[in-house]
């Protein structure tokens, strides 16, 4: 590899290093990973809240390792928990999400209702990459096949995630997804709706760790690039190529 390739390379891979916290930079999400209630565990709306956040449906917060504990979580309709390791389904329900801490757990066929919050500061034109975890469970006690998704809109724009199959005391895994918005106002709702079926074998729609930020400029990507190929490698790495 020549002098000149191996300096593109590298400064290539630095693009992505340098240019990821520019993007994290303003944060238009309060309590995205819905770490802070009033009351832990519980249904939102009825015996906790998640502060940021407002319900109106069967929706439920998980604290660490409590989503398969059978007694530990109520709400209106009573104890709620999910098929799990600790109820009796090796299905490899983890204890949080891949972003950590609590969860939310919602029910898209009983009482179904939106999460949602006001995120305000947006730049109009401006394209927003929002960011989230998510995956699908079923309500412990119920039995057969269930599907699990969300409906997620910004504003006026409704994007959806696919519909994800899940077994009998099931447990889908979880996933990472990203959806591009162009706000039209300064000041947009973003919601959470969840969507499956079957009526009567509760499927639960998981969700954490949503973020919103500001999609880079492809203009300020290229000129950071052209910027780290004026960054001379040290004759230490030159004297690593084979």
């Amino acid at each position: 590899m020549s002098d000149r390739s191996f300096r593109i390379s590298f400064a290539a891979s630095l693009v992505l290093i340098v240019a990821a916290p520019a993007i994290a930079n303003t944060l238009y999400v309060t309590n995205g990973s819905f770490e802070t209630t009033t009351n832990g565990n519980g249904q939102l709306g009825y015996n906790t809240n998640a502060t940021g956040w407002t319900t109106t449906g069967y929706n439920f917060i998980f604290a660490p390792g409590t989503a398969d504990v059978v007694g530990d979580t109520t709400g209106s309709a009573g104890s709620l928990a999910l098929w799990g390791p600790n109820d009796g389904s090796n299905n490899g329900l983890p204890g949080t999400s891949p972003d950590g801490g609590n969860f939310v757990a919602a029910d898209p066929v009983y009482n179904q209702g939106p999460i949602y919050q006001t995120i305000n500061g947006l730049t109009i034109g401006q394209t927003y990459v929002l960011g989230f975890y998510w995956g699908g469970a079923q309500q412990y006690s119920f039995t057969g096949p269930t599907t699990e998704g969300w409906d997620v809109t910004l504003g006026s724009v409704t994007q959806d995630t696919v519909a994800l199959s899940n077994v009998n005391h099931g447990f889908t895994g979880w996933y990472y997804q990203t959806f591009n918005y162009v706000a039209t106002s300064a000041s947009e709702t973003l919601s959470f709706m969840a969507v499956g079926t079957p009526n009567g074998l509760p499927p639960f729609a998981l969700l954490d760790g949503v973020s919103l930020q500001a999609a880079p400029e492809p203009g300020t990507l290229a000129l950071i690039g052209l910027g780290l190929l004026a960054i001379p490698i040290g004759s230490r790495l030159r004297g690593r190529r084979h």
